[in-house]
């Protein structure tokens, strides 16, 4: 048998009949096929929760503001790292090419 899963609008649609308190919560769980200890822990998640809707939104903006520009910040290192090894490479590779030695083949393999 397996689990059984429900949405979240599902959820919070029992959760505020609960709330409501026009029924028992046993009531509701029947009406709704659920184990009541069920309806109880999502009532307990959800007022928990609650709080958190009426944090200041902005504080949310500017810390995913900050983590985007760390990680564009990170990006760009990363950029310019590769151009740096890719033109050091090509200046290695002129250089044997120049003494007329064979350009040796990196193997990541015997790394």
């Amino acid at each position: 048998m397996s689990k059984k899963t429900y949405t979240p609008a599902f959820k919070a649609k029992v959760v505020l009949e609960v709330l409501q308190g026009e029924s028992e919560l046993s009531a509701i769980a029947s009406k709704y096929d659920l184990n009541p200890n069920m309806v109880r822990t999502w009532k307990k998640e959800f007022l928990d929760k609650a709080p958190s809707l009426f944090e200041d939104s902005g504080k949310a903006e500017k810390e995913a503001r900050r983590k985007e520009a760390a990680l564009e910040k990170k990006n760009n290192q990363m950029l310019r790292t590769i151009g740096q090894l890719t033109i050091e490479r090509d200046f290695l590779q002129d250089c044997f090419r120049t003494c007329g030695l064979p350009i040796p083949e990196i193997d990541p393999e015997k790394r």
